[in-house]
């Protein structure tokens, strides 16, 4: 087993580390990248569903002649779930907050965090947004009443953790974008679009 030291970096640019100085198992850097492509699937799939009532999440017109629920149709992606799904202490809060603006910030966050984490840019950027995100729709759901699944570890953690995951181990620049996007200048002058 061959030993990396932190001091020896596999890139071509000294000063930009690379995943291969994190990961050195080529497989485990192909499992990192499918599970960051399938994460960022996840939240690229809830904006175009959201945006188009492709009628998975977003619900099935029952009848012919029945609403879209699609946002292009009038949909409300946020207020929805935010005035009437809403569980637990903070429901009034979420409640008070649902309007236009959250439909508006709740679908850029789902197009951007997919977007970069298919794309493998980004991605520390898309772990603060889509940790965010998940973080406020675990205290919405308020998964500590009685009757949930599992009150404290769902599958908001566990999106969350995964974006950070890619994120800490670099994770786009297998099958990504993220070598060619560590070389670009902005990112090499902040780090933290890396």
């Amino acid at each position: 087993m061959a030993t990396i030291h932190p001091e020896v970096s596999t890139s071509t640019h000294p000063a930009t580390l690379v995943e291969d100085d994190l990961v050195t198992s080529s497989t485990g850097r192909r499992w990192l990248a499918v599970t960051r492509l399938a994460t960022g699937f996840i939240f690229l799939w809830a904006f175009l569903d959201k945006t188009f009532g492709l009628h998975y999440s977003t619900g099935a017109a029952v009848a012919e002649g029945s609403p879209s629920l699609s946002w292009l149709d009038g949909g409300t992606p946020s207020q929805g779930f935010m005035t009437f799904g809403s569980v637990g202490p903070f429901k009034d809060v979420f409640a008070s907050m649902a309007s236009p603006v959250t439909d508006w910030l709740f679908m850029l966050c789902l197009l951007g965090v997919g977007t970069a984490v298919m794309l493998g840019i980004g991605l520390r950027v898309s772990a603060v947004a889509g940790s965010l995100l998940m973080l406020s729709m675990w205290v919405a759901e308020w998964p500590l009443l009685q009757g949930s699944t599992n009150p404290v570890m769902d599958y908001h953690v566990i999106y969350a953790l995964v974006l950070v995951v890619c994120a800490t181990l670099l994770a786009g620049d297998t099958w990504g974008l993220g070598r060619r996007w560590a070389k670009l200048p902005l990112v090499q002058r902040f780090g933290w679009l890396r």
